[in-house]
């Protein structure tokens, strides 16, 4: 889970509808990398330049490990 761009997409009123379109994808795409797949580096490159240019890369795309239920 991509946590630090899911807080910056909600304090910039950044919609999953927005980057499915920025990324010219099906707004599930973008949904289901948001909850634990993978954007491509290009993807990332794309977000963080129309976006986020003011965050790292590494900030934005940290990944967030959650541990499995017991």
């Amino acid at each position: 889970m991509y946590q630090n761009l899911k807080v910056q997409m909600a304090a910039h009123n950044v919609t999953i509808e927005q980057l499915s379109r920025l990324l010219n994808v099906h707004r599930n795409t973008v949904a289901n990398k948001l909850d634990g797949g993978a954007f491509t580096i290009e993807e990332a490159f794309v977000i963080k330049d129309y976006l986020f240019r003011q965050f790292d890369l590494s900030y934005l795309f940290k990944r967030e490990v959650t541990p499995p239920a017991a």
